[in-house]
């Protein structure tokens, strides 16, 4: 699979559905994120891999973790977030696995303007 133009209305399916899920999702910041389409199981999805920076507790800024996560078109966009951070090896599996499979190489990290 090729990687394909992440739109504004992917980019913001994408990043309201991590916010979601986070503590503080106003301070949060993206990085680089790829996008590939497919189809499975007669299903067609859009697989969207990169990293995201959320504020520590104490104020500052924490690493990059990486996340992936399934947009279903079909299906109205509905948002699944496959997983997100690194913190344990089944984590990052599942992450490199997904990204893997949809042909997903995540490198350049470099944060985006806050979203």
């Amino acid at each position: 699979m090729n990687p394909i133009p992440i739109s504004l209305a992917l980019e913001e399916i994408v990043t309201t559905g991590i916010r979601q899920r986070l503590q503080d999702p106003a301070s949060t910041k993206f990085g680089t994120m790829l996008a590939g389409e497919r189809t499975l199981g007669g299903r067609q999805q859009i697989v969207v891999c990169g990293h995201v920076i959320v504020k520590k507790s104490s104020g500052g800024y924490g690493t990059e973790e990486p996340f992936a996560a399934k947009i279903y078109p079909d299906a109205g966009s509905t948002f699944e977030l496959v997983a997100i951070g690194d913190e344990s090896p089944k984590t990052s599996l599942l992450i490199g696995d997904t990204c893997r499979a949809a042909g997903l190489a995540i490198r350049d990290s470099n944060p985006k303007a806050d979203l």
